[in-house]
């Protein structure tokens, strides 16, 4: 990942959307927020909480709020941001245009997202999810391996139960099954070494 000291040297290596970025950043701005570089994107936070990030993709830029889900939406512009993320939700923009027809929303949802975080709101926590039939027929004939899954945190249940839903196959799912075993049985997570 290139660094880049502030934002302007990272307008300077934008080659995709620097227009985009440039019509929205005083938006942001204009809202009080502070900005700086995180993760190697433009990142815009209210009292050291992240409110927004920009991010730049192959066909939009993206506003994404860290704590949209919290946000009323009444414009219907926000977007999921994958199944892997509980919150987080985002505004895509394809022209500078995009950027000012929606300058009114943008800053508006700004506005909320710094009232929630001034008010302290609470994500709501993450919907039950169903585990994979695979995962679930395992740990209920194998009481020792239930148990481990059941010490694991959530989000290494989580990433294991992605993991094995994610294989399109019957047979594939089985054999990572088979490889994850293991590796709960000891505590640790898909990506631990």
């Amino acid at each position: 990942m290139e660094h880049f000291p502030d934002v302007h040297a990272y307008l300077q290596a934008s080659e995709r959307w620097p227009a985009e970025i440039r019509a929205l950043r005083p938006l942001l701005l204009a809202a009080g927020l502070d900005e700086e570089i995180k993760w190697g994107k433009p990142c815009y936070s209210h009292d050291h909480a992240n409110i927004a990030i920009i991010q730049e993709f192959s066909d939009t830029l993206a506003l994404m709020f860290f704590k949209g889900i919290l946000l009323d939406d009444p414009a219907g512009v926000l977007e999921e941001v994958g199944p892997n993320s509980h919150a987080a939700r985002r505004m895509m923009f394809t022209s500078v245009e995009d950027v000012d027809t929606h300058a009114d929303i943008v800053t508006a949802y700004v506005q909320e997202a710094i009232a929630h975080e001034d008010a302290g709101t609470q994500v709501p926590p993450r919907p039950e999810e169903e585990l994979a039939p695979e995962l679930a027929e395992r740990l209920a004939d194998d009481p020792e391996l239930a148990a481990s899954f059941d010490e694991l945190t959530p989000g290494r249940q989580r990433e294991y139960n992605l993991h094995i839903a994610g294989a399109k196959q019957p047979s594939t799912r089985e054999r990572r099954m088979d490889d994850i075993a293991p590796r709960i049985r000891q505590g640790r997570g898909l990506r631990d070494r």
